[in-house]
């Protein structure tokens, strides 16, 4: 397991914990996969969770634009920066199927990116959605 759930902070927003929820689980899935050097799996699931942190991250932005969230494009940029590097360590996954540099991002960069962005971005963000910002 990556991410325990209880790692990752409530936001003001069930739908923001919803897709928070559902990408931990496939993360989780994913890492697993890593770990275990399951390079089929990895295939299968790398296109999981690259159509899912695009999904998640596309609901978010739809959400901020909605609602005129005035820090919409650092939000979005911080999505962005992940984006292009989940689609790099892919194109090299492509390349070298090496799961042992995939396993050192998904545990360096991603996790903390992720507590990161959701403590300070999505709890922000979630806070405006909700009238209290």
């Amino acid at each position: 397991m990556l991410i325990n759930p209880q790692e990752i902070q409530q936001v003001a927003n069930e739908v923001m914990n919803m897709l928070h929820e559902e990408e931990i689980e496939i993360f989780n899935e994913f890492y697993d996969a890593v770990v275990a050097k399951d390079i089929e799996k990895i295939d299968e699931l790398f296109k999981v969770v690259l159509f899912d942190v695009e999904d998640h991250f596309k609901t978010e932005e739809d959400m901020m634009e909605q609602n005129k969230y005035g820090y919409f494009q650092v939000h979005k940029s911080d999505h962005d920066t992940m984006r292009e590097k989940l689609n790099k360590f892919h194109k090299r996954w492509e390349i070298l199927k090496g799961p042992t540099e995939l396993q050192g991002f998904l545990e360096k960069d991603f996790k903390s990116w992720l507590k990161l962005h959701i403590s300070k971005w999505d709890t922000e963000m979630a806070l405006h959605l909700s009238g209290g910002n």
